[in-house]
């Protein structure tokens, strides 16, 4: 059955969009995930995928075209399918629509000169209903719930930045929303009172739900929060949860305190992470990085909670150790249930797919690293520079696929794509969860930039600063755990790639090197494979290759 395809709602203020570029065109076969076309909002050029499958049978907005969101952008159906009921029918839809507006307004005149009878009466009050919107008070605006990434169902409030009776200029950060890719800054493209909050810290709604209520100051808000509720309650299930969280906003306007409803207070100072933004001094964050300390873990005593210099220089493992974990008595019986993230879901998502459709199979390896080691130390001797293992992998990987392009593949239900670019995914643990940010084109860049990069994306991803393109595109994936003391370990590929490389530590051991035992530093590493594209000697060859480049890393310099 074929799938009308409209103009997605890109951005929180997108209201028309234009088509930059058709990555698809009439009768190639689509997959879920897969790339539909560019899209111009009012803000970017953002990539929109498809969330169905079949055969791509009508394009109806053509490259450089604009449409409003909502319109008729696509028809995805099954191949040689008749569409012509569709194409008709939006047409004729359209023809109604004008008729009936048409209609509407020469009974609107004859209602002026004569008395209405009930039919009209009713007519017009089904119209006021329609047009609650039309009947805000004058300068109130409804702020609803963005859609801040292509795949964005429904968003989570990670943080208010503003509290209700704040004046609220254009350009200001209203709040953090944390999608299903992303925490991501929403500013308000409006001037006035922050009248009403939707949602509380840590509640989800769908997109296009009430998120807020800007006007101008004591202005009663109290009926367009329920209309608008009202008339979009039979969409949501939340209904119930956001009439529970209005009545608790009614009782912060009255108090100048706001309320947590999840904890207790606790003492001050109070952790730094609120959902996962960090507040810390840029002195303190470099000295955090230079001792590789997490700054999660860290409690600041500075201006509402702030990690200052002294926090750091006076942290230690063992104190952070003691504040974790709840009290409970022997014997009894205690759990916390916490809802799932919407990146804890995504993740879930994909990973099930990938680990149950793509057969996987590992090959295990270890390297010699004492020639990595005095290279890397001999490296960091330049100044401003600094790389790290990781950095030597992720490099060494890039020309390695450069020389095995099967490995650098990718797999589609009807097509098996060999990338010539390498863009290496670089998986970071988060509070959350797992992202995994992309360096592109990483076969091209020197070490400096490509351990620059990862810093940048790294941090980023701690924060849930990461925007939806740095982290799609990858070709290939790197996970180290190395960094944890971890040995060896298996990882599942992130599809539609072909083969994630798993790193762990560099362990000093006994070696026999020339026939004599020695002591030596090796590593061992694994790479999972999509059988459906690498067999085991194309996966075998690309790690020989590997090799070369890690225990001989001058080689990647020449």
């Amino acid at each position: 059955m074929a799938i009308v395809v409209n103009m997605p709602r890109l951005s929180d203020t997108m209201e028309e969009g234009t088509v930059a570029a058709w990555l698809k065109k009439v009768g190639d076969k689509i997959e879920e995930g897969d790339i539909l076309a560019e899209i111009e909002t009012d803000k970017a050029t953002m990539e929109f995928e498809s969330f169905n499958e079949g055969t791509l049978l009508h394009i109806g907005v053509q490259e450089g075209e604009t449409t409003k969101v909502d319109e008729l952008l696509a028809v995805i159906g099954d191949e040689g399918e008749d569409i012509s009921d569709i194409l008709n029918g939006s047409a004729s839809t359209e023809d109604e629509e004008e008729k009936k507006e048409a209609e509407s307004e020469s009974e609107t005149k004859t209602d002026s000169d004569s008395d209405s009878s009930s039919e009209d009466s009713s007519d017009e009050s089904k119209n006021d209903t329609s047009n609650e919107s039309d009947d805000l008070p004058d300068g109130v605006i409804v702020v609803t719930m963005p859609r801040l990434s292509d795949t964005m169902e429904e968003g989570t409030v990670a943080t208010w930045l503003k509290k209700v009776g704040d004046e609220v200029e254009e350009g200001d950060i209203l709040a953090e929303i944390e999608t299903d890719k992303a925490t991501m800054e929403f500013e308000s493209f409006q001037s006035g009172t922050l009248l009403e909050i939707g949602l509380q810290e840590g509640e989800s709604a769908k997109v296009d739900s009430l998120l807020a209520i800007i006007g101008p100051k004591g202005t009663d808000v109290s009926g367009v929060a329920a209309n608008f509720s009202s008339g979009s309650a039979s969409a949501k299930k939340e209904e119930a949860p956001k009439e529970e969280a209005k009545k608790e906003t009614k009782k912060e306007e009255s108090k100048p305190e706001r309320v947590t409803d999840t904890k207790p207070s606790a003492p001050k100072p109070t952790p730094v992470s609120e959902n996962g933004r960090v507040f810390v001094s840029p002195l303190a964050k470099k000295l955090a990085e230079d001792k590789g300390i997490n700054l999660a873990q860290v409690q600041g005593s500075g201006d509402h909670g702030r990690i200052v210099k002294r926090d750091i220089e006076n942290y230690t493992p063992a104190a952070s150790g003691a504040s974790v974990g709840k009290f409970v008595p022997a014997g009894q019986e205690d759990f916390e249930d916490i809802p799932n993230s919407q990146m804890r879901k995504a993740i879930a998502k994909a990973l099930t797919n990938s680990k149950f459709s793509a057969p996987h199979y590992y090959l295990s390896v270890e390297f010699d690293m004492d020639n990595a080691i005095a290279f890397r130390t001999q490296f960091n001797t330049i100044p401003d520079t600094k790389i790290s293992y990781n950095d030597i992998i992720v490099k060494a990987c890039a020309l390695a696929l450069k020389q095995h392009p099967q490995v650098n593949s990718q797999w589609f239900a009807d097509k098996m794509r060999l990338n010539n670019h390498v863009h290496i995914g670089v998986a970071v643990a988060v509070p959350d969860g797992l992202v995994v940010p992309v360096v592109r084109f990483a076969n091209e860049q020197t070490l400096p930039q490509i351990g620059a990069a990862v810093k940048d994306l790294a941090g980023k991803a701690r924060n849930k600063k990461l925007t939806p393109d740095e982290m799609q595109g990858s070709t290939f994936t790197v996970s180290n755990l190395g960094m944890f003391g971890i040995d060896t370990f298996t990882s599942i590929i992130n599809q539609p790639n072909s083969a994630i490389l798993s790193v762990g530590n560099i362990v000093e051991k006994p070696v026999v090197k020339n026939g004599q035992i020695v002591v030596g530093n090796t590593m061992k590493l694994s790479l999972a494979c999509d059988h459906r594209t690498v067999d085991g000697a194309t996966g075998a060859q690309f790690l020989q290759t590997l090799k070369e480049f890690i225990e001989n890393p001058v080689t990647m310099l020449v």
